[in-house]
């Protein structure tokens, strides 16, 4: 069953949006949307290390507090299971104050995800070029479930089909900042600087 028709597993998820900077004027929290793949995990450190305030990346976070890689809960659980866990680690992580988090490429796709993460914070959508994609994700399909047993041809077809599928939900970022040409490091500080600059920080 595809998650994105069921409802949210139990949890709070109706509740009154931040200011930007909190009650204390600080950062409150900006989350990194995209296709694995985009550079959300590169932009967020890099952002992270400028802001002086912690990185969180999510499958990181699940990672950690389950004790097992994403993989594993995939083998284990498959993409419902998974699906469940994420959600939970999500509302878990975005009640932290003044942090930067990154998202896993399916994050917005299901239950209520993105409206509630427009609800904890800025929320920005990193559009990256599906040949991009492509390159990015070759480098290191093994470790992503999804991906591991498609050839070149057949990846970047799923890549255009997926994006078709998930834009949608990536476009109700209250933020988008194009990151297809982030392939060296200059070029990720304009990115940074841009992000930046779109987020009046």
């Amino acid at each position: 069953m595809d998650n994105r028709t069921q409802h949210a597993p139990d949890s709070e998820t109706n509740q009154t949006p931040l200011p930007w900077g909190g009650a204390g004027g600080g950062f409150s929290r900006i989350i990194l949307i995209g296709y694995m793949g985009a550079g959300k995990t590169t932009v967020g450190k890099a952002l992270s290390k400028e802001l002086g305030i912690p990185f969180y990346d999510l499958d990181w976070y699940i990672e950690s507090r389950r004790r097992k890689t994403i993989p594993q809960i995939f083998a284990e659980q498959g993409e419902e299971g998974f699906r469940k866990i994420e959600y939970n680690m999500l509302h878990e992580l975005a009640e932290f104050e003044d942090v930067i988090i990154s998202c896993g490429g399916g994050t917005p796709c299901f239950f209520d995800n993105i409206d509630y993460m427009n609800q904890q914070g800025q929320v920005v959508y990193l559009r990256c070029e599906p040949e991009v994609l492509q390159k990015h994700l070759m480098m290191g399909k093994t470790e992503r479930p999804l991906l591991k047993d498609k050839s070149p041809e057949q990846l970047i077809g799923y890549i255009k089909e997926h994006l078709q599928e998930r834009e949608p939900f990536y476009n109700k970022a209250r933020f988008k900042l194009d990151v297809s040409l982030m392939d060296n490091y200059e070029k990720i500080s304009i990115t940074v600087a841009q992000l930046r600059k779109i987020l009046a920080l």
